[in-house]
């Protein structure tokens, strides 16, 4: 893979303008194709096989006009007891009336009819039906409904539109942007050249640009969930900044060691390239394997993020040199252009002729990772002893983590549906923000109406159950919808427990399906599904790893320690999460305003993405020691050598990992924070303790052993020749050719 790599970047550096071009036409046509093609994202998430989905589906085939989306309107008068006043009693007509005449609004329910108003007389619930699911209500729909009651509101009352209709796509703002600044700000200081920097930001951004396009162009005949293009975003954006750094800096050190631009970037795809291909191709493979999980919404997710990572790793190979070809030696410091140009081959002396380190100059390794490698290696039972205390420690959270689908409580204080959350609470009770739907179907109406009386009275029995509202019945009178509201918020334990206690309790009724729906019974499938996906998905990217690693070091000993290392980053990761976004604990230097469990698919996610980065730090740090220990040195000293040439770019690597999921952190959606958080503390922990400190100490005290491979089955692993040994002996074994 190396030769063909070295071919591509020497043949896409001479013909720069034609590879510039292309990719320039390509991220035009893409945007044209977004700007066209481009279909709405879906807030809601499905769960084919689940009873809460087969409630849905039920409802749509039979009983229509109660399956769209539904809002639920908080009116607060001034004082307690006007709401029984006939101006009281007006003002909520009118509220009622106004979202009636709503367009794609079914109708509204008025509370006085069906006793939704509170015992003192101040609250009131007005429930709307809108004709098509939510996320088929236009934005302007969505924007009148939040303005019903603006008369009201400047009478003194209190008029608060909530309800699942009001989910949206998260807004992507300027504070995440921070993130790329930061990213561009380490670029500089890693590179010392505006160049080099400006070059390896360009291009990861069109890298970007093309991967988003594309991936909005598909919207209109894949259905994307709100969070995907953010999640496809986030990490594009992470990994074609890093992908790009390795290559250039692989790029600068072959120019300093005396090579010519068109041989300096042939080698660094060649060799850099070979890594960030199969860098890359961890990371795809572990988004896409979401898919075996069989939820639809998280394959779609994944293999969106899988689409802009594939972009970045093709950009990276044939963009990048191209346009290292047009830098030349600017892509250097000032003050060691000159050096380069001194070390370069004469004229007349085909470049080929010259190994990788034959023309380097003596090489200085009294630099950090040099010093921090020996330290490591020197205390590498304390250090390994610490790591594992520390890690361990930080991971002690986890076992108590709680997922769900966020509800409003957790939303941002101050926004629409934050506000109708809180009302309705303080009105009624947490209860009223979850309510849970029944649907009963008969194979005659007389068998529904028989059956309703029967499932109202097992509900009524249950623990936990506040009341039952009377049935909605369809127009053929086959079916019929009840509301539950519990006594619990939607992400209550006791709220997930009475989902179960009411299917138990409805399971023997035999001449009707009765089946549990509503947001808050979706959000609990969803998660438990996700929960019970985890481990099987867990197993796959350890197996995975482990299967990869070998392939690339031909060792045993290696892929398994970092497997291990990998399972002590996303446990600690999950510690951390949990103690902030779940707990609480500084959640306001985060800003977030509520804990609350975690997204259910976070989890899952997680892992998927933090094994392709996991194993992105592992190939660039210990390819090097093996590389070395090959080339005739000690094992301990091929370990100082790796740490030491890696450890720069891999610490500027993670930088600007962490800086683009921090920034982010920012955004007001409780999800997209959580996600942002998460994976910056995963590369953070990946990269510094695991990678950059227990893996030093660990393959110093492995010693010859780290390498070692029985020959059955080394013969019958393919070389993958990651680090580029074939291109080496190719090049060493070439003469110099004169022109």
């Amino acid at each position: 893979m190396a030769t063909l790599l070295y071919r591509l970047g020497r043949g896409a550096l001479r013909r720069r303008r034609l590879v510039v071009a292309l990719w320039l036409v390509v991220l035009v046509v893409a945007g044209l194709a977004a700007a066209t093609l481009r279909g709405p994202t879906a807030s809601n998430f499905t769960m084919p096989g689940t009873e809460s989905q087969r409630a849905l589906d039920l409802l749509a085939e039979q009983f229509p006009a109660a399956s769209g989306a539904t809002g639920t309107i908080a009116v607060k008068a001034p004082g307690d007891g006007q709401l029984a006043s006939p101006q009281g009693r007006a003002v909520v007509q009118e509220v009622v009336q106004q979202a009636s005449a709503l367009p794609g609004v079914v109708g509204a329910v008025d509370p006085f009819q069906v006793g939704a108003v509170s015992p003192d007389g101040q609250y009131a619930l007005v429930q709307v039906q809108f004709a098509t699911g939510g996320d088929e209500v236009t934005d302007e729909q969505r924007t009148a409904y939040e303005q019903v009651g603006a008369a009201a509101e400047a009478q003194g009352w209190q008029v608060a539109p909530g309800g699942e209709v009001l989910g949206g796509e998260p807004e992507i703002g300027s504070t995440e942007a921070l993130g790329v600044l930061v990213a561009a700000i380490v670029l500089v200081l890693t590179f010392g050249s505006l160049v080099a920097a400006g070059m390896t930001m360009l291009n990861a951004l069109i890298g970007v640009g093309v991967g988003m396009a594309g991936l909005f162009a598909l919207s209109s005949v894949v259905e994307l969930t709100s969070t995907a293009p953010i999640l496809a975003l986030m990490l594009g954006l992470a990994v074609g900044i890093d992908y790009s750094l390795f290559i250039t800096s692989r790029h600068r050190q072959n120019l300093l060691d005396g090579l010519s631009p068109e041989e300096a970037v042939g080698r660094a795809v060649g060799t850099a390239g070979s890594a960030v291909v199969f860098a890359g191709a961890t990371v795809v493979i572990a988004l896409a394997g979401l898919a075996v999980v069989d939820i639809p919404f998280l394959t779609v997710m994944g293999l969106a993020a899988a689409g802009t990572v594939t972009v970045a790793v093709l950009v990276a190979i044939t963009l990048q040199p191209a346009l290292l070809g047009f830098a030349g030696r600017r892509v250097l410091p000032r003050r060691l252009r000159s050096v380069a140009a001194d070390e370069s081959p004469t004229d007349g002396v085909d470049v080929t002729d010259r190994p990788l380190a034959d023309t380097a100059p003596a090489e200085d390794r009294s630099g950090f990772g040099f010093r921090w490698a020996r330290l490591v290696t020197r205390f590498r039972v304390p250090v390994i002893l610490v790591g594992l205390l520390g890690l361990g420690l930080l991971a002690l959270p986890t076992p108590d983590m709680r997922l769900a689908l966020p509800d409003a409580s957790t939303a941002a204080v101050g926004s629409p549906a934050r506000v109708s959350n809180d009302l309705i609470t303080e009105g009624f009770g947490a209860g009223f923000t979850g309510r849970l739907a029944v649907v009963v179907a008969g194979d005659t109406p007389q068998a529904t109406s028989a059956a309703v009386p029967q499932v109202t009275a097992l509900i009524q029995r249950t623990d936990n159950v506040l009341a039952v509202a009377p049935p909605q019945l369809s127009p053929d009178g086959r079916t019929a919808l009840l509301g539950v509201v519990p006594k619990t918020g939607p992400t209550d334990e006791a709220t997930e427990t009475l989902v179960h206690d009411i299917r138990d309790s409805v399971g023997g009724i035999r001449d009707a399906d009765v089946l549990l729906t509503g947001v808050t019974a979706i959000g609990i499938d969803v998660s438990e599904k996700l929960s019970d996906a985890l481990p099987v998905y867990l197993l796959l990217v350890v197996g995975l790893s482990v299967l990869l690693l070998m392939l690339v070091f031909r060792s045993l000993l290696v892929p398994v320690k970092a497997a291990l290392g990998f399972l002590l980053t996303v446990a600690a990761t999950f510690g951390i999460t949990v103690a902030v976004f779940q707990q609480g604990h500084l959640a306001s230097l985060v800003g977030l305003d509520t804990p609350g469990p975690l997204i259910s698919f976070l989890p899952i996610l997680l892992i998927g993405i933090l094994f392709g980065l996991a194993m992105d730090y592992e190939v660039f740090l210990v390819s090097r020691m093996r590389e070395d220990f090959v080339h005739g040195e000690s094992a301990r000293e091929a370990t100082i050598s790796g740490m030491g040439h890696g450890a720069r770019v891999v610490t500027a690597a993670a930088l600007i990992m962490i800086s683009v999921f921090g920034g982010f952190v920012f955004l007001e959606d409780p999800v997209i924070k959580s996600m942002g958080f998460a994976l910056a503390v995963g590369v953070a922990i990946d990269a510094f303790v695991v990678r950059m400190t227990i893996v030093p100490a660990v393959m110093s005290l492995l010693g010859d052993r780290a390498w070692w491979l029985p020959r059955w089955l080394s013969r019958l692993l393919p070389n993958v020749d990651i680090e580029g040994e074939g291109l080496r002996a190719k090049l060493a074994d070439q003469t110099p050719t004169h022109v």
